[in-house]
């Protein structure tokens, strides 16, 4: 029995707060969706009629996000583990039985197999290409601006090009208008709402993570201040 006023070790694990987003992700993951915001209603809002001065705040805040996702690429690959957000064999099997395509399995295989679950790793790829698809054709759009470090040179690349460019451009920002709604609705889901938490906070409660984490694929000792 434990002596009176000291927790036992299950109680402990329960209570116990681990670590899910460093500080540094936290940031990344807010100022590059306020950025993102801040673009679509840069574009968005003149075609809706409300004029206003909306070119230069525009493509400074492009080339803020652009600086976002380069640092964060550099610490994804050198400081982090890149292999947890692949997508494995058994997270395939996990979501097929969530569809009821994979039949039924022990308790532990309705549990996120790894730190993050399918549809996290699903929607981080999908992110991650629509957003280097509006960034990289964002970078090329600007030189057919004027700037105070270059001058506009709508003649560097072919008009066809351009249309590419331009059609890419306008189909990630219309991609990521539906996926920032389906993003925000997930994150509200009271189910969900222990990880909205943790991308605020930091960390998540040790009965959340025996509630819906299979140890296996996320061990308590692979956690740590920075761990992806």
């Amino acid at each position: 029995m434990p002596r009176e006023g000291v927790a036992s070790a299950p109680a402990a694990r329960r209570t116990r707060r681990l670590t899910r987003h460093a500080l540094v992700d936290r940031l990344f993951h807010w100022l590059a969706g306020g950025s993102v915001l801040l673009l679509l209603a840069t574009s968005l809002l003149p075609v809706l009629g409300l004029e206003f001065a909306w070119v230069t705040v525009h493509w400074i805040t492009g080339l803020i996000l652009a600086i976002l996702v380069l640092a964060h690429s550099v610490r994804a690959v050198c400081y982090q583990d890149l292999a947890s957000m692949w997508i494995s064999g058994k997270d395939l099997k996990r979501g097929l039985r969530d569809l009821g395509l994979g039949g039924k399995g022990p308790d532990r295989a309705a549990m996120i197999v790894g730190k993050y679950s399918l549809a996290q790793k699903a929607i981080h790829h999908a992110f991650s290409i629509v957003l280097l698809t509006a960034v990289v054709t964002g970078l090329l759009m600007l030189v057919r601006i004027d700037a105070p470090f270059w001058n506009r040179n709508p003649y560097w690349l072919s008009g066809g090009t351009w249309g590419v460019i331009y059609t890419l451009h306008g189909l990630a920002s219309l991609l990521l208008v539906t996926m920032i709604i389906m993003h925000v609705y997930f994150a509200l889901r009271p189910e969900k709402l222990y990880l909205t938490r943790s991308m605020i906070v930091g960390w998540i409660r040790g009965e959340e993570y025996e509630k819906y984490y299979d140890p296996s694929g996320w061990p308590l000792e692979s956690n740590r201040d920075g761990d992806r």
